[in-house]
């Protein structure tokens, strides 16, 4: 004999929450720390081999990744430019989560505007710095 279904509250879904900066702040978060560490390793790799390699190897390193001919590299300031700007999101959200991990920061704006100026403070932190390395130039 069939017996009645027991209704059993459900757990939530991405279908029931509403999608909010906190919870873009924590996916990326992971993915600038996980970008960050397999993109330094390969750099890191390929700095020290080709600096192993010799002069003319580690010679074509620095023309990837600074100046060629007299004019920018796109190559050498997209992978900066990404690296500092991961690093600078990752840094923000980090600081973010030890106020939380205090138990402040969990009301609904607050929450929210503490995720936010994560972007902000990382978009304005990035082109700071670039600013400053290029005029040095």
């Amino acid at each position: 004999m069939a017996s009645k279904p027991v209704s059993r509250p459900l757990s939530p879904h991405l279908s029931i929450w509403k999608w909010g900066p906190h919870m873009t702040v924590s996916i990326l978060h992971r993915v600038t720390g996980d970008g960050m560490a397999l993109v330094g390793s390969v750099l890191l790799v390929a700095w020290l081999a080709s600096a192993a390699a010799g002069e003319a190897s580690y010679a074509g390193f620095l023309d990837i990744f600074t100046y060629a001919d007299g004019r920018l590299n796109a190559v050498g300031y997209l992978f900066g430019i990404g690296l500092t700007a991961s690093f600078f999101q990752h840094m923000a959200s980090g600081i973010r989560h030890l106020f939380l991990d205090t138990g402040a920061g969990y009301e609904l704006k607050g929450n929210k505007r503490g995720a936010q100026m994560t972007f902000v403070f990382s978009i304005l932190a990035t082109i700071a710095l670039w600013a400053f390395l290029i005029a040095g130039k």
